[in-house]
């Protein structure tokens, strides 16, 4: 980690969203932060006052005043990037944060790039990588789950884990190269039969937090649900009802939707990615079958799938029958009777050996309480502990828990061949090396550069 300055510049950007607002907030941060701004400001000398306070005055180019401004001081290192940094809160016109902004760059400030706030922030030890990664996550959650688990994961928890497990390989690996350096004398300093029941320990835990990607993924993208039926089974009119807004064309006119519409609607916390498609019917019309395939590889990707059939033109045995077909990988699946206010009691008595069946009226908006119930239950998220369970949702973390669980591998099979301590000792080096690109205790510039890139501009 490196814990200095990251930069002898100071940079400027536009924290708040584009577009017209009230209030728009401009960001500064390095070590000229607050003279450059106290070189435009007129009110209360900026150089004088405390970190953490907020004075009112105006932002003026000579004699012009561009606006009426409150201004934030967070003197370093008690700031974000434990840098000097200055918010202006100005009024939300894009013609005067422009001329603000260019204001700055002309009395010394640069545009800061995506991302360079929290890499500042990063590099002078504020934080971890992995609490790093986790603000964008914050950023961008639009669920309570979501927002729970990058809260967590920014305050340290999922990095706290990681530490631990790299601090207790760190004294094996130190006393296997304390070996190294009496090799001549026969000495052996890490007890093998301890340092084989850590990694199996260690083994054990990343085997759990590789399984809680599946979770984590879900939470932080959402749940891939595939709507599937028959033509004018009522696949887009449930959509609407869903999304509680005309979003698919509705027409008695089988094969109307030729290819997907894809929309988002949060339910319990928990945000499915809802997709309608094409009708899968035998056709003759292009456009349609492409449709139709696509609503089959769409199937394929797919973590839910909705099977929405017309009650009343189908019998349960044809909908069992195509429920075995639709899905051999077995997916999470809700079996969904619509039109059931054009259906007799007997009729719908007759499905009830479809396991799971939820019935509705699309039309009404009968039941669909039920049906988003059952979506909930098959997610399975209802034992999931935010607070205490650590969950992974990147998949940068996954491919180095990978490389450090293959790396624990080769250590166990060098044990057991009675291999030499520097080639154990290496073995450990790598596990260690890929625990370490997760908190950043291991960085380049390159990964730097892809993580924070991803970033929005003014964080």
């Amino acid at each position: 980690m490196i814990n200095q300055l990251y930069n002898t510049d100071t940079i400027v950007a536009v924290a708040t969203a584009p577009g017209v607002g009230a209030i728009a907030v401009i960001r500064l941060s390095g070590p000229e932060a607050i003279n450059i701004t106290n070189s435009v400001f007129k009110g209360k000398d900026l150089a004088k006052q405390t970190s953490h306070s907020i004075h009112f005055g105006t932002i003026r180019d000579e004699d012009k005043v561009l606006d009426e401004v409150l201004v934030s001081l967070f003197v370093a290192p008690h700031s974000y990037t434990k840098e000097n940094v200055v918010e202006i809160s100005c009024h939300g016109s894009d013609f005067i944060v422009q001329q603000i902004v260019k204001l700055l760059l002309k009395k010394g400030a640069r545009l800061a790039n995506a991302g360079e706030f929290t890499k500042r922030a990063f590099l002078n030890g504020q934080f971890d990588l992995a609490q790093a990664e986790a603000v964008a996550d914050l950023i961008s959650s639009d669920s309570a789950l979501s927002h729970e688990v990058a809260m967590k994961q920014m305050r340290g928890g999922f990095s706290q884990e990681i530490k631990r497990l790299r601090a207790e390989l760190v004294h094996f690996a130190s006393m296997i190269e304390l070996e190294l350096d009496f090799g001549e004398e026969d000495v052996e300093f890490a007890d093998r039969d301890q340092l084989r029941s850590l990694i199996l320990n260690i083994q054990k835990i990343i085997r759990e937090l590789l399984k809680s990607f599946e979770l984590g993924n879900v939470i932080k993208n959402g749940v891939p649900t595939v709507i599937v039926g028959k033509p004018n089974a009522g696949k887009s009119t449930l959509l609407n009802k869903l999304l509680n807004e005309e979003k698919a064309i509705v027409s008695d006119v089988p094969g109307t939707t030729r290819d997907f519409i894809e929309d988002e609607i949060n339910i319990e916390g928990i945000t499915f990615r809802f997709i309608d498609t094409a009708g899968l019917r035998e056709t003759t019309d292009k456009v349609e079958a492409i449709g139709v395939e696509r609503t089959m590889q769409k199937l394929s990707q797919s973590s839910l799938i909705i099977y929405l059939f017309d009650i009343t033109e189908v019998t349960a045995t044809e909908v069992q029958a195509e429920l075995d077909r639709l899905n051999p990988q077995k997916l999470p699946l809700v079996a969904v009777a619509n039109k059931i206010d054009r259906a007799s009691d007997d009729k719908v008595k007759a499905f009830e050996s479809i396991e799971g069946l939820v019935t509705i009226s699309a039309a009404e908006g009968a039941n669909l309480d039920e049906l988003k119930q059952a979506l909930v239950e098959k997610v399975n998220l209802g034992k999931l502990n935010t607070q205490s369970q650590t969950i992974v949702t990147n998949l940068r973390h996954v491919d180095s828990l990978n490389k450090t669980y293959a790396a624990l591998d080769d250590v166990l099979n060098g044990l057991g061949l009675g291999m030499s301590g520097d080639l154990v000792a290496a073995d450990i080096r790598r596990a260690l090396y890929s625990l370490g690109e997760i908190t950043g205790e291991i960085t380049t510039d390159d990964l730097l550069d892809n993580i924070f890139t991803k970033f929005c501009i003014g964080k």
